[in-house]
């Protein structure tokens, strides 16, 4: 059930060049800091520190580290707190967290692993061990941050999605105001259409083969069009296969029983059929309005909804309409929207009406 559609050989170009890895240090003893900042620095790493959990949270928000050592127990706000916190936030929820901790009790570390670490170390802290730790992370943060670098570079703006409950986990800066003008929701909120959208393509794709890319999801506003396409899976707990992270066992909770499980990551891009109606005035010599009355016609629509859409009365649109059907020697708008699709595709063989 991971889709892979491919991506532009540009953004695939773009998605392997590295960049130094930085990481967030967690701990209110200095000498604690000390040592793991000496260690990371000889391996290259860029390191942020903070002695307190406000001071961590300030820190995540600014730095946007890749990987995150905390450690559990700290003064005021402790460390599984912090990592609440970070997971809530769709800004740093991406952000993998090692927990540091001296509390090798099961219900401990079944703790750290429900407020959102991926790993821990044992202290006292061996450099070589969390070192070891953080690299079986990296891998996989460096790419999910590359990727989102990536995609927003390109005009494609990403979403990570919860299936089972409906929670935009991270979004990235393009995505939230595309969203926001689309839809008017700010994340943690999953606008309703995406994720009906999402469930009724996991759902479709447990009866399809695997390399089968699901129907894509699209949005209009105006001549504007928002697209949304499933990429593949990024793991959770919920996954399709995936194991009972605290090891208990016992199979998934009742809330995946219900609903399609995993965390995906959703690819949007938006097209502007701007180009489109300036080319339909160019070739067909139509007036700027007339060229838009002409662009919904092709895209399906009723003089009333043109009127609604251009602030226009439909008997205004049905003069401009008569206008049109002259110019191109036509007598109906079925006439004239054939005539102007074949156009446009000639000039913009990627358009979809």
């Amino acid at each position: 059930m991971t889709m892979n559609p491919p991506l532009p050989s540009a953004v695939a170009a773009l998605l392997d060049q590295q960049q130094g890895d930085r990481v967030l240090v967690v701990d209110d003893v200095p000498d604690n800091l000390s040592l793991l900042h000496d260690a990371l620095d000889e391996h290259g790493y860029t390191v942020l520190a903070a002695t307190s959990g406000e001071a961590a949270l300030a820190s995540a928000l600014q730095g946007q580290p890749d990987i995150v050592l905390l450690d559990a127990m700290m003064p005021g706000m402790d460390g599984f707190e912090v990592a609440r916190r970070l997971k809530a936030n769709p800004v740093t929820a991406h952000i993998p967290i090692v927990f540091m901790t001296g509390l090798t009790e099961t219900e401990h570390l079944v703790a750290a692993l429900q407020a959102g670490g991926v790993d821990y170390v044992t202290k006292p802290l061996d450099p070589r061990a969390v070192l070891a730790r953080m690299q079986v992370h990296l891998q996989g943060a460096r790419q999910a941050r590359q990727t989102r670098q990536a995609l927003d570079a390109f005009g494609y703006a990403s979403i990570a999605v919860r299936a089972s409950t409906g929670r935009l986990l991270w979004q990235t800066p393009l995505a939230r105001e595309l969203l926001q003008l689309y839809y008017g929701t700010v994340a943690p909120q999953t606008p309703a259409p995406v994720l009906a959208w999402l469930r009724r393509s996991l759902e479709e794709m447990g009866d399809s083969p695997a390399t089968q890319e699901p129907p894509r999801l699209s949005a209009e506003l105006g001549a504007r069009r928002l697209s949304f396409r499933l990429h593949n899976c990024i793991g959770g707990e919920d996954a399709p296969g995936a194991s009972d992270p605290t090891g208990a066992g016992g199979g998934s909770n009742a809330t995946t029983a219900s609903a399609p499980g995993g965390d995906w990551l959703i690819v949007m891009r938006e097209v502007s059929d701007a180009a489109v109606i300036r080319s339909l005035g160019l070739v067909f010599s139509l007036t700027a309005r007339e060229a838009e009355v002409l662009y919904w016609v092709v895209k399906g629509k009723i003089n009333r909804d043109i009127g609604e859409i251009l602030g226009a009365s439909p008997a205004t649109v049905k003069k401009h309409l008569e206008r049109i059907h002259a110019k191109l020697g036509v007598e109906t708008r079925t006439a004239a929207a054939a005539m102007a699709l074949t156009r446009v595709r000639e000039m913009h063989p990627s358009w979809e009406v």
